[in-house]
């Protein structure tokens, strides 16, 4: 266990503590503890791909369980802002969508010993996604605007990268066998 796999799994911890941040009202500061913890865990994930690639700590553990450690954390904090009534929950089911169908065509392409790395839309769209979570847990009303830009942003970065996932990797969909 790596110093880049031991983030993915602290990403991994938080996650309940931020959600229980999010959902019970435990104090007057909830919020703010809960955009904290998102804030460490989001910066995990920055960090151990970091570590991972610069001192060859890449592992295979790591290659599974760093993406699935990023969907946990974007789509808990997704679905309790539905909860909270912060975003459409349509917004969500199409995130959320996107997630699921690219970690199918990655299976698909792994069954087929084909490995695609991320893309800059993917990773424009993870950048998106966590600061629109960011603010919408800040709930500052000062910048609604800037927080609705954001939201239509990360939706639309959304379903660009998923096309532009699909485009570049259609050859992985063809029967091989």
């Amino acid at each position: 266990m790596n110093l880049p796999n031991k983030l993915t799994m602290f990403r991994v911890i938080l996650i309940p503590f931020f959600v229980l941040f999010m959902l019970v009202d435990i104090t007057t500061v909830d919020k703010w503890i809960a955009l904290a913890v998102f804030i460490v865990a989001s910066l995990t994930d920055l960090l151990d791909g970091k570590i991972a690639r610069k001192y060859n700590l890449v592992t295979n553990f790591g290659k599974f369980m760093d993406p699935l450690a990023d969907k946990l954390l974007v789509c808990s904090a997704l679905i309790c802002l539905v909860a909270l009534n912060k975003i459409p929950a349509w917004i969500v089911i199409i995130i959320i969508a996107r997630e699921f169908i690219i970690s199918g065509f990655r299976l698909i392409a792994s069954d087929n010993g084909v490995v695609i790395a991320a893309s800059y839309w993917g990773k424009f769209k993870t950048t998106f996604q966590m600061v629109m979570i960011c603010l919408m847990i800040a709930d500052i009303s000062a910048i609604n605007l800037l927080t609705e830009i954001v939201m239509w942003a990360a939706l639309i970065l959304t379903v660009v990268s998923l096309v532009d996932y699909l485009v570049k990797n259609k050859d992985v969909m063809k029967d091989t066998k």
